[in-house]
């Protein structure tokens, strides 16, 4: 009998429970029906229909459009755009001013000077330069006794003139050492060849040819003597005065054609068509 009374009293106990609930509930879905109106449901089914084709479209244009790389700056503003071109016309005018400046140093700056003419010499130099020409002349020509005497009197006459004095005075110490020489070396034409053919094999061909040629002055008829000079000559590259002198020693004595066959000196004449014809185009 309890438990039976037991749930008979439960069972009316959940009732009226579940009764209320569901009155609540009752209640709730006509308030939301009364709050929301037809009309409101279709806009908003609309706007929720637009919404996802605005949301493709607004990705299709950011598809489209090119990426921007974080480095690039951002488009200036108005304000910086300003500064840019006031910087711009600053520089602008800054540059007008140095031009005008330019100009007018240029217009400031003086004529060129003209050069002045060139001086022309007095009496004295002018005959100082004429006796200095007159005594090197001699001096070229080997006659170095005249020269001294000619550079002695330019220089008690025109000492004055410091140029042509002081070349005078070098051209006449270079005549006197060559005239000591000329006292110390043998007089005769043998001992003058003996000297020649002493400096051609030491290799000195400057003081071998003087020797020879001082040698033929004494003795110009010597073959042996023009052969010495044509060897010197050969080796101091003077071909053409080399073979003249080698005519002239085979003209004298034709027997030299079989010592200059074989003679060193005479290398560098071998190439020349002319040493062929004179050595070898004769009988020897």
């Amino acid at each position: 009998m309890s438990s039976s009374l037991t749930k008979g009293l439960r069972r009316s106990t959940s009732r009226p429970s579940g009764r209320r609930a569901s009155a609540k509930a009752a209640k709730r879905v006509v308030k939301t029906k009364s709050a929301r109106p037809k009309a409101k449901r279709a806009s908003v089914t609309k706007a929720s229909a637009r919404k996802p084709a605005k949301i493709k479209a607004a990705k299709k244009a950011a598809a489209s459009r090119k990426p921007v790389p974080k480095s690039k700056k951002a488009t200036p503003k108005p304000a910086a755009r300003k500064s840019a071109s006031t910087q711009q016309k600053k520089v602008a005018v800054s540059r007008v001013k140095k031009t005008q400046k330019l100009a007018a140093v240029r217009a400031i700056r003086p004529a060129p000077i003209a050069p002045s003419p060139p001086r022309t010499p007095t009496q004295d130099e002018s005959a100082a330069l004429g006796a200095f020409e007159r005594a090197h002349k001699e001096f070229s020509r080997g006659r170095f006794a005249e020269a001294r005497n000619q550079f002695r009197v330019l220089l008690d006459k025109y000492s004055q003139v410091s140029e042509v004095a002081a070349r005078s005075r070098t051209y006449l110490a270079i005549a006197e050492s060559r005239l000591r020489t000329e006292s110390m070396l043998p007089r005769d034409a043998d001992s003058l060849y003996d000297r020649g053919v002493i400096e051609l094999n030491r290799g000195e061909y400057v003081a071998a040819q003087e020797m020879f040629e001082r040698a033929l002055k004494r003795e110009p008829e010597a073959a042996h003597i023009h052969y010495g000079l044509a060897a010197t000559r050969a080796r101091l590259g003077s071909i053409d005065l080399a073979l003249q002198s080698l005519q002239r020693a085979l003209d004298l004595q034709p027997s030299l054609r079989v010592r200059a066959q074989h003679d060193h000196d005479l290398n560098p004449l071998r190439n020349d068509p002319d040493f062929d014809r004179l050595i070898f185009s004769h009988p020897s």
